[in-house]
């Protein structure tokens, strides 16, 4: 690791490292500044949002005064705890950054160690409460802390330094020599309630440390990629919600798909889209808690009238995610709007009636404890979906350019029906199997006859459009057709003449103008993870370990991967970290060694 990498005055996205509490996440730059963070939860109003803007929107920094030489970071082995070591002119300090809680309160922890030498460090702290919309209210307690306060929220801030305010914010400046230790914490809570007591840091990062540490190693991951599949895991277990079960896609909102552009989209909620695999991914490992508590969270969310059912949910199932654009703010290097919710929950898009199924089917072949409420919903679902199936959607990458008949959502409509009737079949439940089967059938010639263009011997992204998409990558790992059927294979082909860029996978060819935003995004990460799928299920064993390890050469120092990657300016790119190409990183793991979701998932299937 080396010194900082900017683009302009901004760090790139792969420069920031993920710190959680399984309830919220903040993200720390190599600079030693945390310019991200929502408390109490995931979805909160941002305290700390300099990601988005510039430093005065809201930051924590704590790094040497003067540039440092060197700038290197590890995790914690087995942990989200992360040591920032900043070597300078007269000496090296490590920052250790963690999160921790407290029943309803929110710990995060800075210990700033002496390693060698003196060093000279500064920090700058600027609170600015939902996104800035609130300016605290500042108080020095009578414990010698700092109280931030603004409408519900407060943060407690604690340390032994002098800080003083400034207008760029709360600084202060002290020495660390080797052996010492300079600690910092800042809790949140909610301000009409009794302030909390000060935590003592460095007993709080031992708990820390222990909690991960212990989860971790419950975890069954062998093999040649075991390390990146843990850190994966770990990065999974971040986003999942500690008492509601629901995982969130990622930490962040509006970090772009290509710089300076217009597709910048709120992805700190729970998509439906994720359920199975996140499901394969946590089974695969023997964490079977985590498991059923995302199976609980997700029959909660969905609970209700089957025609009311949403692509996306808020942390404990909330259904508004009203979308709005924060103006005063400039975005991730210019890249505006900012977006806060995200409309695409209220779309149509009939594809997640078959992960729901998908993932109760698989939960039930898991041997997960029954629920009583699981079949009756799943059957409300069939029962509407069977009355939608034909109608034209919004699809799995959620375009804002009008509905289509798009085939993938088509072949998930199909999987719903196929994984009921198997239930019926498989586990003696109650259903009229007779119909279901048939409603199958026909989606399934359907497909074969409206999404299949033989003139390019390929399915296609929609019904009567020439255009390919890399959701066709899931027709064999789902079980459509097998994956040495001429159809699969040509699309397969079709696939790697038309979206692969530089080696790696796009969703779509953008320029279509089908999804109603301007073109150019980078390449999607959890698609060219598809890919290497689908070489594993055609037995091109060479090719799925070359692009899997080339993806796995794509994370930054600390394992970590964004939504895409610009394999031009060769940077990260979108929300950061994704959970989707996390997930795909765990499960294609487990494809290579032969006994993963692809397998599983893909079994069964039948040519007509």
């Amino acid at each position: 690791m080396g010194s900082l990498a900017f683009t302009g005055s901004f760090p790139r996205i792969e420069d920031y490292a993920l710190i959680g509490n399984a309830e919220s996440v903040a993200l720390v730059g190599r600079n030693g500044s945390i310019d991200w963070m929502c408390l109490p939860r995931f979805d909160s109003g941002a305290g700390f949002f300099a990601l988005l803007g510039r430093p005065e929107h809201g930051r924590w920094l704590i790094a040497p005064a003067a540039p440092p030489i060197r700038i290197s970071r590890a995790y914690r082995d087995g942990t989200v705890i992360l040591e920032t070591l900043f070597e300078t002119a007269t000496g090296c300090a490590v920052v250790i950054d963690f999160m921790a809680h407290r029943g309803r309160v929110s710990d995060l922890g800075r210990i700033v160690r002496g390693v060698q030498g003196t060093v000279t460090m500064n920090t700058e702290l600027t609170i600015g409460f939902d996104y800035g919309c609130l300016a605290p209210w500042i108080s020095r307690r009578r414990d010698g802390g700092l109280q931030f306060t603004a409408g519900p929220d407060r943060f407690l801030v604690h340390t032994a330094v002098e800080l003083r305010s400034e207008p760029s914010g709360v600084i202060g400046e002290f020495q660390v020599h080797a052996g010492e230790e300079v600690s910092f914490s800042l809790s949140w809570s909610p301000s009409y309630c009794r302030a909390p007591r000060p935590v003592r840091p460095a007993e709080t990062l031992a708990k820390a440390h222990s909690f991960w540490s212990q989860w971790i190693r419950k975890a069954r991951v062998d093999g040649p990629w075991s390390d990146a599949a843990r850190r994966s895991l770990l990065t999974l277990k971040a986003f999942a919600h500690r008492e509601t079960g629901g995982i969130v896609a990622a930490a962040t909102t509006s970090l772009p798909e290509k710089i300076a552009g217009t597709r910048n989209w709120d992805y700190r909620f729970c998509w439906l889209r994720d359920a199975t695999f996140a499901l394969y991914a946590f089974l695969g490992a023997g964490l079977r808690d985590e498991a059923n508590g995302w199976r609980e969270w997700l029959i909660r969310a969905v609970g209700g009238s089957p025609e009311m059912l949403q692509v996306a949910y808020g942390v404990a199932g909330e259904r508004r995610l009203r979308e709005y654009e924060a103006a005063w703010l400039p975005g991730y290097a210019g890249s505006q709007p900012v977006r806060i919710g995200n409309a695409a929950a209220k779309q149509l898009q009939i594809d997640v009636y078959g992960e729901v199924i998908d993932a109760l089917y698989v939960a039930r072949k898991a041997g997960l404890a029954p629920k009583a409420a699981s079949w009756a919903l799943e059957c409300g679902l069939l029962g509407h979906l069977e009355k939608i199936w034909q109608t034209a959607d919004e699809g799995i990458w959620e375009v804002r350019g009008g509905p289509r008949h798009f085939t993938h959502s088509k072949v998930m409509a199909w999987v719903a029906f196929d994984r009921a009737a198997r239930s019926v079949l498989e586990f003696h439940l109650e259903g009229p199997l007779e119909r279901w089967q048939a409603v199958r059938d026909t989606i399934h010639a359907q497909v074969c006859e409206r999404g299949f263009d033989k003139t390019q011997n390929s399915f296609v992204q929609a019904y009567g459009s020439p255009e390919l998409d890399a959701s066709l990558l899931l027709l064999p790992l789902v079980g459509f057709l097998p994956p040495d059927d001429s159809r699969i294979r040509g699309t397969l082909a079709a696939i790697e003449g038309s979206l692969i860029h530089k080696g790696l996978c796009r969703r779509y060819q953008s320029q279509t103008g089908i999804d109603g935003l301007a073109p150019g995004e980078g390449a999607f990460l959890a698609c060219s993870f598809w890919l290497a799928d689908n070489y594993v299920l055609q037995g091109r064993f060479d090719d799925a370990r070359a692009l899997f390890e080339r993806l796995l050469g794509l994370r930054n120092d600390v394992g970590l991967m964004a939504e895409e990657y610009d394999p031009q300016e060769r940077r990260q790119l979108g929300n950061f970290p994704q959970v989707l190409a996390h997930l795909a990183l765990i499960n294609t793991a487990r494809n290579l060694a032969g006994a993963g979701p692809a397998h599983d998932r893909s079994a069964g299937s039948k040519r007509p």
